[in-house]
């Protein structure tokens, strides 16, 4: 994709302000650090474009206050650019206002697919990160073909990425976008912990 040219035109009836507006799904998938952080930076464009954020962590605990959050809630709130909402899963889903407990990871899982379904179906944001998502995926506790029928058939433009290492080679396959990070090198192979403004 020389100079952010395609290299072929598809002949599929489209204009190309046609096909620049199809609405992108996208997974960050890998071993390395930085799949978050690239959705995050994409959902930064989206909130300068005005459009509404959804933003659903499928994995990270809920006492993990990481920077991406912080700086996304309060542009949210700002009054410019657009709105953001942000759930996660371990302080039990905010539409639910209920505690997650050990014993129930795979039910939250499940339970946070469905609001997202139903989001998707009344086309309520914009743009949505599914954060770490691919682990529900990888560990059985939400059906992939269930996900990739969903996401096939959104209506609207809702652009969607989803985080996180395994994914299925059936998202893969219906995805526009796929990124892979791997891994070069990393402080902690020199015995270094993660540290604040690198890390979270």
């Amino acid at each position: 994709m020389p100079q952010g040219k395609p290299e072929v035109v598809p002949d599929d009836g489209l204009t190309t302000r046609q096909r620049r507006h199809r609405p992108i799904l996208a997974v960050h998938t890998g071993v390395m650090k930085g799949k978050s952080t690239a959705a995050f930076g994409m959902a930064l464009r989206a909130w300068n474009q005005g459009w509404s954020i959804g933003v659903f962590q499928f994995v990270k605990s809920a006492k993990w206050r990481v920077g991406e959050e912080t700086a996304l809630r309060v542009l949210g709130e700002s009054g410019q650019g657009g709105p953001v909402e942000w759930h996660k899963m371990g302080e039990g889903w905010s539409w639910a206002r209920k505690k997650g407990s050990e014993d129930d990871h795979a039910a939250n899982a499940r339970e946070g697919w469905a609001e997202i379904k139903r989001r998707l179906a009344a086309e309520r944001h914009d743009f949505y990160v599914l954060d770490e998502f691919t682990y529900p995926l990888h560990w059985g506790w939400i059906d992939v073909a269930d996900v990739v029928e969903t996401l096939r058939e959104r209506p609207g433009r809702q652009h969607v990425v989803i985080t996180g290492r395994n994914a299925p080679r059936e998202l893969l396959d219906a995805a526009d976008l796929v990124a892979e990070m791997t891994k070069v090198k990393h402080p902690m192979d020199a015995g270094q912990k993660g540290q604040r403004g690198i890390e979270w």
